[in-house]
């Protein structure tokens, strides 16, 4: 069975190096079509930051539970609140994962949102949000 798992792929100039760091900095790559809050830390196993855009449409907390070098960052979504929904905790029991690779001369990264399928209610909106941020804001990378 094909995985429905939302995922997309960016290739960009920089290293994975720089890429791993840019992802990490959560501040600087998840913004841009709210006004945004967040709270907390995002770099090593265990940190924990909070999410809070639109003045609360969507809410969420995550933790990093998946770190390896210039490689793979993955965050456990432990709270969600998503306001334009019936079912406000969909988020809940997901995964960002962001995996690195260098191709060539470019970097290519594949985000999944591990959970975040079809049949959520907030997958019609959440999908474009998430190409969004990573596409055509490339992670603030450009």
């Amino acid at each position: 069975m094909k995985n429905q798992d939302f995922t997309t792929t960016i290739y960009v100039d920089q290293t994975p190096a720089e890429v791993f760091n840019a992802i990490l900095n959560v501040q600087g790559w998840w913004s841009g079509l709210y006004e945004e809050s967040f709270e907390g830390g995002s770099e090593k196993i265990g940190d924990e930051f909070s999410f809070l855009a639109g003045g609360g449409v969507h809410y969420s907390k995550q933790r990093l539970i998946e770190l390896e070098q210039d490689k793979k960052i993955v965050w456990l979504v432990t709270e969600s609140k998503l306001t334009f929904v019936e079912t406000t905790n969909e988020w809940e029991g997901t995964k960002l994962s962001f995996e690195i690779f260098k191709e060539d001369d470019k970097t290519k990264i594949v985000f999944t949102h591990i959970g975040l399928v079809p049949e959520f209610e907030c997958f019609d909106s959440c999908a474009p949000a998430w190409t969004g941020y990573l596409q055509e804001q490339r992670l603030n990378l450009v």
